[in-house]
């Protein structure tokens, strides 16, 4: 009796695991097929333009035979040379005050009250979507040879407004800084909610004031997060196009300018070259990535020895 019973319970519990097995298969294949759309996406719009985009790269341009040529050339003819030390230069030096600012910016809006902390965040979301053409116009209208802050500066005397040239390097600078700063500090705000208000607690009754508490305990905590916003806003500056070339055209060499040139020119275009320079933007970008991974990895490691 006790062997039936025993039987009866082992094959009910066998059913019920099949059972239990078909229907997560069933609820597999659902999603599955809820992702198919997305993964044809992707294949479509982005994996197969990459693979196409780097086979092109080691391509002859007429008989299309395998060759690094295309990407001797950028390092051999200093207008491409050119090209990549100021995507990367204009890139670092954005990012970096970019960075700087929306800590700031994010700190501020963490220790406001809730009424301006939306208010603040209204105004980030407005200005970080003003961008490309539009912002190079409004900087033109500003600090253009005929800004309206040039004829102040002649009028008053101010030479450093009087004498600055929106259309060079700093220039640039000054326009990407625009909306790095609101894509920063909104990448920024959500790491600060992350901060509890018992370690600055903590810190003031070990006699630790508000200059030791960040250094040992704010910024090590946001660490991570200001890594990462670092990379995304340097693949944002690296990559930005319509805003360079609608305030300086061709006149200065940044890579995606270079990039474009090889693609649309009304007499010559070399595709092959023009995927080299994509290839080589893509390796800055995911160059930066992985150096900010490990940087980030080696700080963990760091902290988890002298926890020890």
């Amino acid at each position: 009796m006790l062997n039936e019973q025993a039987l009866a319970s082992a094959n009910q519990s066998s059913i019920q695991t099949l059972q239990r097995f078909n229907g997560f298969r069933a609820k597999r294949r659902t999603y599955l097929l809820a992702l198919l759309p997305f993964i044809v996406l992707i294949i479509t719009y982005e994996l197969a333009p990459l693979m196409t985009m780097v086979i092109r790269s080691f391509l002859t341009p007429k008989t299309g035979e395998f060759t690094f040529a295309n990407y001797a050339a950028i390092f051999q003819k200093k207008l491409y040379r050119d090209a990549v030390f100021n995507s990367l230069s204009l890139s670092l030096f954005s990012a970096g005050i970019g960075i700087v600012i929306a800590f700031f910016g994010a700190k501020a809006i963490y220790e406001s009250t809730l009424k301006r902390r939306n208010t603040f965040m209204s105004i980030l979301n407005m200005t970080s979507n003003f961008a490309g053409v539009p912002l190079a116009f409004s900087y033109i209208i500003l600090l253009g040879n005929a800004g309206v802050l040039i004829h102040l500066g002649r009028h008053f005397g101010i030479s450093f407004l009087e004498n600055y040239n929106l259309y060079s390097f700093s220039g640039l600078v000054l326009v990407y800084v625009y909306f790095q700063i609101p894509l920063g500090t909104m990448l920024m705000v959500p790491a600060f909610q992350g901060l509890k208000q018992e370690w600055r607690e903590a810190v003031s009754l070990l006699g630790g004031g508000s200059v030791r508490y960040w250094f040992k305990v704010g910024l090590p905590v946001l660490l991570p997060s200001l890594l990462g916003t670092f990379s995304v806003l340097f693949s944002n500056a690296v990559a930005a196009y319509a805003t360079a070339y609608a305030l300086l055209g061709g006149n200065f060499s940044l890579l995606p300018i270079r990039i474009s040139e090889q693609f649309v020119g009304d007499v010559l275009q070399r595709k092959e070259f023009g995927s080299a320079l994509a290839v080589m933007l893509m390796v800055l970008m995911v160059g930066v990535t992985i150096l900010s991974n490990w940087l980030l990895k080696r700080a963990g490691q760091q902290r988890s020895t002298y926890g020890k």
